[in-house]
């Protein structure tokens, strides 16, 4: 497809027959590095100047790894994790640090997930808790429907009498633009089984989470 410059910036080129091909198709046609130079042409910038030229490169990385979660699953990073454990206590797995982009504006969003099981004849890995997390966290959100997969997925994998996932984050999206609140936060949960039917599971997993001032 032709370019006017190296670094591949789309240009509404005649196909051959004096018609210039659609929008759709010159998309299909180009490189990612493509699109993202021409998304910098589009706001004005030069794709070309010294700070810019390795940009669309950094552009396609930088995506590529904030999305990784498309390309993994609960069943791969869990393994052989999953153990046969007399243990019928709440699981709590505290404060883990998570990072999501809003499938909005394409803003990040981020903050802390606690997560709560109480097991039914297995435990999960420590560590498999927070890779569940961004698993999902890794990929276009909204921070609701983080929650639920977080919760299902924990739910799926080892049955346990129940679940109870909350997630406290900031969005830039209404930081930087917007209603330009700074300090605003946004609190979600997710409760299944003992979480959800009983009140003192779920009373004593969010007294335990509950930031200590």
């Amino acid at each position: 497809m032709p370019t006017n410059t190296a670094i591949g910036t789309l240009v509404p080129a005649s196909n051959g027959n004096g018609h210039k091909p659609a929008e759709g198709t010159r998309l299909a046609e180009a490189s990612v590095q493509q699109i993202y130079a021409e998304l910098l042409t589009r706001i004005g910038e030069d794709p070309m100047r010294d700070g810019l030229l390795s940009t669309p490169r950094r552009m396609e990385k930088s995506m590529a790894f904030l999305t990784h979660g498309y390309s993994q699953t609960v069943e791969e990073v869990l393994h052989d994790a999953l153990f046969d454990v007399d243990y019928d206590e709440m699981v709590i797995v505290k404060d883990i640090e998570f990072y999501s982009l809003c499938e909005h504006h394409l803003l990040p969003f981020y903050g802390r997930a606690h997560i709560a099981y109480v097991p039914n004849g297995k435990v999960v890995g420590l560590s498999k808790i927070p890779r569940i997390v961004d698993v999902f966290a890794r990929r276009l959100q909204v921070q609701e429907r983080l929650t639920q997969q977080i919760a299902q997925a924990i739910d799926q994998a080892i049955h346990p009498q129940g679940v109870g996932v909350v997630l406290e984050a900031q969005h830039l999206c209404m930081m930087m633009r917007g209603v330009e609140k700074q300090e605003s936060a946004t609190v979600t949960s997710a409760m299944l089984g003992a979480f959800k039917t009983q009140s003192q599971t779920r009373t004593e997993f969010l007294t335990l989470v509950r930031p200590t001032r």
